[in-house]
Formats: structure tokens, sequence, C-alpha cells
């Protein structure tokens, strides 16, 4: 056994198990695949074992990589962990910021983020919910993101931190003609019988979802069934005005011709939005969001509640806390 192993062959272990595809993972690292594969190589002769069995068609973990898996994830984390406490971090590569979609408060959040921090690459993605996002969080192809931190499965919020950003008021998108598009604000009593689209059976937004239930609990609303998944404001358009379903949406949903958006009120129902990021991740682009997160949050009263304002308990306990 070798006498220390560098953080790198590590880092290109856990990568290469966690995606199982060599190009992949060394895009990841924004490294060859070539320098990859060597430090594979290297650090399977330092333990003197095999990691990986590799074919022309797949790529899979040796006994010897799974018995190693949870030991580089954990020495990593502590490295980062010390980095993060002794102000060192790697401002060099981009920092992946998935924003959910346009024209919502996280982008406004980022685009401080990158006035704050010139010299930081701050990279925009658009993952479309928490539940999608956590997962490339943990895997390393993101660095941040925005939602609802309380509907993640507790295994995971253990691997990630969160900074309270702002209780988001929810609305709902209506076709333009309907019944209830002409109110200024729909009171939620209103929608009792109504089938409402909240991203049911899209495993990448089960935190809204289950929101969305906890929300109609009780008042008559139903979740609408699964829709085809819409890419993109176009085919979303397209496909509300082929369903015809009310979408439960925030206020700053980007509006969309052919519907109408309107807020949600009687009580007013809040989507409680936090800045997510892995555990004992050390950039400065992190900091960067979080100021620019705690100046916006403060400026613009993002996490004053309205009076009479719905969230449910354990997120409201969660949006109390800090970092």
């Amino acid at each position: 056994m070798p006498a220390h192993l560098e953080p790198r062959l590590l880092r290109a272990f856990l990568a290469v198990a966690e995606d199982l595809h060599f190009t992949r993972a060394a895009g990841r690292l924004y490294v060859a695949q070539q320098a990859l594969s060597r430090d594979i190589r290297r650090l399977e002769r330092e333990l003197g074992a095999d990691l990986f069995v590799r074919t022309t068609r797949q790529v899979t973990l040796t006994p010897d990589g799974e018995r190693l898996l949870p030991h580089a994830r954990r020495a990593l984390e502590a490295q980062d962990e010390l980095l993060v406490a002794f102000g060192r971090a790697d401002a060099a590569r981009p920092l992946l910021v998935d924003v959910n979609s346009p024209g919502l408060a996280s982008g406004r959040v980022l685009a401080l983020a990158r006035a704050l921090a010139p010299d930081c690459e701050l990279m925009a993605r658009f993952e479309s919910g928490l539940t999608g996002a956590a997962a490339e969080l943990l895997a390393g192809r993101l660095d941040a993101s925005f939602g609802r931190f309380a509907g993640l499965d507790p295994a995971l919020r253990a691997r990630l931190e969160q900074q309270p950003v702002r209780y988001e008021p929810m609305a709902v998108v209506l076709p333009e003609d309907h019944h209830l598009a002409a109110l200024d604000a729909v009171p939620l009593d209103a929608l009792a019988g109504e089938q409402v689209y909240a991203g049911a059976g899209n495993p990448r937004t089960l935190e809204w979802t289950d929101l969305a239930r906890q929300l109609f609990e009780g008042r008559g609303i139903e979740v609408a069934a699964p829709a085809p998944l819409a890419v993109g404001t176009e085919e979303f358009r397209r496909v509300m005005a082929k369903t015809r379903t009310p979408v439960l949406a925030v206020v700053d949903f980007p509006a969309m011709s052919g519907s109408t958006l309107r807020p949600l009120v009687d009580p007013v129902p809040l989507s409680p939005v936090s800045l997510v990021w892995r555990k004992g991740l050390a950039h400065p682009g992190v900091e960067a969001l979080r100021a620019a997160a705690a100046r916006l949050s403060a400026d613009e009263g993002w996490l004053e509640r309205p009076s009479g304002g719905w969230i449910p308990a354990t997120d409201a306990l969660i949006m109390r806390s800090r970092i």
C-alpha cells in the first residue's frame, strides 16, 4: 500500500465510478480522456487492485472498486471541508449553476453573483427540478441549484447545504379564455373541481408535485395526470393549448401567448426557494452566489412571509435555518 494517495487520483476514480463512462468523466473534470485513463491506471497500481472492468460497450466497478467508493467519497469530502475552512478554493474552473428556468429569481441571483465575482466563470444550466438537479450536484455535474430543499429525500439533504433565498408566491397559468382568467387573482377555493398540472410523472420535479399535493389536499383540487414532458417555452405553450389544463406555477413564470398568469390568494401559497450546493464545495463562485442571494433577499424582502401565507410546516422550519 502507498504511504499516501493524491486526491487527484481519487477524484478521477470517483468521476468514472459515478458516470461509468470515461469520456463523460473526463469532460466533467476538464481533462483529456488519456490523462484520466493514466490517473486510473496509476491509482490501480498504487492500490494493487483492479478498480474497473472495461469492455468496448461498458465500464463497471470491480468488487475492489465498490469497496473503495465510500472511502474515496469520505476522503474527498474531508479535503473539500478543509479547503473551505482555510479559505482555499479552485477558482479556475467554471461553476455550473442551475437556475431551473429563465426569468426566475434564481437568474437574478446568478446575474448579481457574476457582478460580485467578475473573475469567476459562472455558467447557467437549466435542469427544471431540484430533485433532478440534486443528483447532478452529488455526481459533480452541477455545482449549485435552486429549489425546495425540504422536498428532497433526507439522505440527499444530508450531503447538501442550503441557504434560504425566497418565499416565492405561487400562481396558476390558465388558457386565456378560461373562466377564471378574467380575475386579477384566483382564490384557491375557485380551483375546486379543477385538475391542475404540477409535474406529476416527471421524476426530476418530485419536490414540486409533492408541494402541490399538500396545497391541494382538502380543497377539492386534483393534481392532473402526467402529460408529455415539454422542454422549452414553445413546447410548453403547445402542450398546454392542447390539454387546456391549468398549470401550477410561481408569479415570476414567463409570459406565454395564449395563456394568462394569475397569482393565487386566500391564502397566498408560497414556494420555498433555497440556494443548494454540494457539502464541502470550495469555490469563490459559491460565496458570490450566497452573497448575492443574501443581498437580494434583504433588498427585495424575499424572506418576509406575507400574513396568512401558506407553507408546509417542514418547509417553514428549514427556511428559518441559516448556514
